[in-house]
């Protein structure tokens, strides 16, 4: 039988750029720019991100990592910033001041509805201004919100009276419309997916419950490993999601492969109240209450084939 010694050899591939397309565990040398390099697969991990232009907690945003928008919050309650994948721009402001809100959307097409007091207002965002339009049927704070500006979905949350809603509504660009409850009513929950493939986790009380939505009906799905309120969640589908931070303060990030959820990398900055978007192998960690208060910091995290470079340091 041969050896992989036998079949491969000993020596390092010598290539003069970087393949297109490397298997894992492939190791080469890189003529042009004489370095050592290999491809792994990196189960998750966050870096440092570009820090928001103000410090803020409770805000809500949209988008993939390279092109999010982020919008309300508790300090800077109109402010809109736009990211590009290094840093932040502010942008036109809501109408209405909001915070303890959610989102739907992309960066040049986003939705923004809820807010303290139960407010029920909804807003819309062409990329360049936001326009008030239909409000939710029932307004809460401290939702959960996932989909496009033109099909969203809005669970969950805190309505004047009620602590824990399970109320369900979608969005067809025009109006809310009332569909069918969460299992388990909550506020301060996280949520991805679309319109008609939802995933709803985590809450208050601080619970790991999570449900998936199929467009009709909610139903029970295995549970977050860590139990937790006041988190984010990122991903463009019910079965890959990722959920990140949440009150009892931490960094813990799980991920979701359509049956259950798997610890990776923890956040840099343990937190809770933030924001987050993007998918499940490329998010963004956005704000939040830190350990000294209301931060600015964002992170990404990133999961999936990756190069090193290998050094001498």
């Amino acid at each position: 039988m041969s050896t992989y010694k036998q079949i491969h050899g000993t020596n390092i591939e010598v290539l003069s750029s970087d393949p297109a397309n490397p298997v894992e565990g492939q190791v080469w040398y890189n003529s042009t720019s004489n370095t050592v390099k290999a491809n792994f697969i990196n189960p998750g991990s966050w870096s440092t991100g570009g820090d928001l232009n103000a410090v803020n907690y409770a805000s809500a945003a949209v988008g993939i990592q390279t092109a999010a928008l982020d919008f309300g919050g508790l300090e800077t309650p109109v402010d809109t910033e736009s990211y590009n994948g290094t840093n932040w721009t502010e942008v036109n402001n809501l109408n209405t001041a909001k915070s303890f809100l959610a989102g739907a959307g992309t960066q040049t097409a986003a939705l923004a509805f809820g807010s303290p007091l139960g407010s029920a207002l909804t807003e819309t965002w062409n990329g360049t201004n936001w326009t008030e339009v239909n409000d939710l049927n029932t307004g809460r704070r401290q939702l959960a919100g996932c989909g496009t500006n033109t099909a969203a979905l809005a669970f969950g949350g805190e309505s004047p009276g009620v602590s824990d809603e399970a109320v369900t509504e979608t969005w067809n660009g025009t109006n809310w419309t009332e569909v069918n409850d969460l299992n388990t009513g909550r506020s301060s929950l996280a949520g991805a997916g679309t319109n008609t493939a939802a995933l709803a986790f985590g809450g208050s009380p601080p619970t790991a419950v999570t449900e998936s939505w199929n467009g009709t009906s909610w139903t029970e799905v295995n549970d977050l490993n860590t139990a937790r309120s006041e988190l984010a969640g990122a991903g463009a589908t019910n079965t890959a999601a990722l959920a990140f931070g949440g009150n009892p303060r931490t960094g813990v990030t799980e991920t979701w492969n359509g049956t259950s959820w798997t610890e990776v990398g923890d956040m840099g900055a343990a937190r809770y109240f933030l924001a987050g978007a993007g998918t499940n192998t490329a998010a963004l960690a956005i704000s939040g209450y830190g350990p000294a208060g209301a931060i600015s910091s964002v992170e990404e995290f990133n999961a999936g084939p990756q190069t090193i470079t290998f050094t001498d340091s």
